[in-house]
């Protein structure tokens, strides 16, 4: 049984350090700092409620909720740290238990961290672990058909894809088409990612 807070760390070869951990009361600059400078940049893929203007909560209100969240074993929210630097996050969300086991997993990185491979040991890192020790089946991997940087991330970790889950979700002001891959704990690569990227393999 996986315990929360938790922390990993990958080395990518020849590269930087990225840890997945928690959100820490240290933050609060940095992410206010980070979420700001990329507003922009990140509309286009953020969910928004459906009716009505969304409601930012507070950094403490965010930092608890989050840790509320994975000690009852609804989510696992990671932040992204490169070399001691917060660039994203990386969360794995909607976990269903009973028969399904299973979930979704979703994150973003800074405008200026893209381009480097840290998205793509980061999902593999979180991919690991939920397939390992958060103990789920199934994880999803659901992205737009417009996010040509996510769908490359996708593509090298060579995720299967089960094709396309129409209105999926409220997306920048409107219901929006995402692309569906998922990895469940059957497949040979499952719990291996990391192990494979550090090897050359993908």
């Amino acid at each position: 049984m996986w315990t929360w807070p938790r922390e990993l760390r990958a080395r990518q070869p020849d590269g930087p350090l990225i840890t997945l951990r928690p959100l820490s009361r240290t933050d609060r600059v940095a992410w206010r700092d980070l979420r700001a400078r990329n507003a922009r940049w990140l509309r286009p893929w953020e969910s928004t409620p459906p009716n009505g203007v969304p409601v930012m909560p507070s950094f403490r209100q965010l930092r608890r909720s989050y840790d509320r969240g994975a000690e009852h074993g609804r989510l696992v929210p990671f932040v992204i740290d490169v070399e001691g630097v917060l660039v994203g996050q990386m969360h794995l969300f909607d976990l269903a238990w009973g028969p399904r086991c299973s979930g979704s997993a979703g994150y973003w990185l800074d405008e200026r961290a893209t381009g480097q491979g840290i998205a793509t040991w980061a999902l593999a890192m979180a991919l690991d672990f939920g397939l390992t020790d958060v103990g789920l089946h199934r994880i999803e991997v659901n992205i737009r058909p417009e996010n040509t940087k996510s769908l490359a991330v996708a593509a090298r970790l060579r995720l299967p894809e089960e094709g396309l889950r129409r209105s999926l979700m409220h997306v920048d002001g409107a219901w929006r088409d995402h692309r569906c891959f998922a990895v469940v704990a059957d497949d040979p690569e499952a719990g291996r990612l990391v192990r494979l990227l550090g090897e050359g393999a993908l």
